[in-house]
């Protein structure tokens, strides 16, 4: 049986939040104020991993969040199975703080504990990319989305969903190359994926029936 979904957006929105939070708390307590004994230019400049992993995670968290508003606005009803796929997505949401923390800590370690720490960062988003793309399938699949949706808009949400995870695949091979070199690649990922029109908001009339369409680009 099928529900309403404004719950699921309520509840994800939720987690995005404590998950912005964790990222900001964890920034303080990383900041030069608790370096002592160093320079404030010389403790800015030492906790440069720090400031970059929180740059790149704010960045794709944001853009995961950004990619959920825009996806939940067509999605009218739930399903068991649509709902296991948004908390697996929410799952490695909520890791990437935890393993930006990793990053942070070992981006001055050695190479392999650098390729690992890379290997677990870049992993989890790519894994978050890939079943966000799942619960886009399956709503698309058993019609839970608006009725009313236009087949175009819905096609050109797929193929911008499908563009993210082979981005991040191409980025996460270049963590066996050089781990800072990949998270720069994420990083321009990110700006590019930002300046990309997005499809159309619903339109007004589309609550009375009228036909969702890509009025927004």
């Amino acid at each position: 049986m099928t529900r309403d979904a404004s719950r699921v957006e309520t509840f994800s929105d939720g987690v995005f939040a404590v998950v912005l939070t964790v990222m900001a708390v964890e920034l303080l307590q990383n900041g030069p104020a608790r370096d002592p004994g160093r320079e404030l230019p010389d403790a800015l400049v030492h906790a440069w991993p720090t400031y970059l992993a929180y740059v790149i995670t704010f960045g794709i968290a944001g853009q995961i969040w950004l990619g959920h508003h825009n996806m939940w606005r067509y999605v009218v009803r739930v399903d068991q199975v649509l709902l296991m796929f948004n908390l697996l997505v929410l799952l490695f949401v909520a890791a990437i703080p935890f393993t930006a923390d990793l990053l942070a800590d070992n981006l001055r370690g050695s190479p392999t504990e650098q390729r690992l720490t890379a290997v677990l960062y870049l992993g989890t988003v790519l894994c978050e990319s890939l079943f966000f793309n799942l619960s886009w399938w399956w709503a698309r699949r058993h019609r839970l989305l608006h009725p009313a949706l236009d087949p175009q808009l819905a096609r050109a949400v797929s193929r911008r969903l499908v563009v993210r995870p082979l981005l991040y695949t191409f980025a996460f091979a270049f963590v066996f190359v050089d781990p800072i070199l990949s998270l720069l690649l994420y990083l321009l990922l990110l700006v590019g994926l930002s300046l990309i029109r997005r499809p159309g908001d619903l339109p007004r009339s589309a609550g009375a029936g009228g036909t969702v369409s890509d009025r927004g680009r």
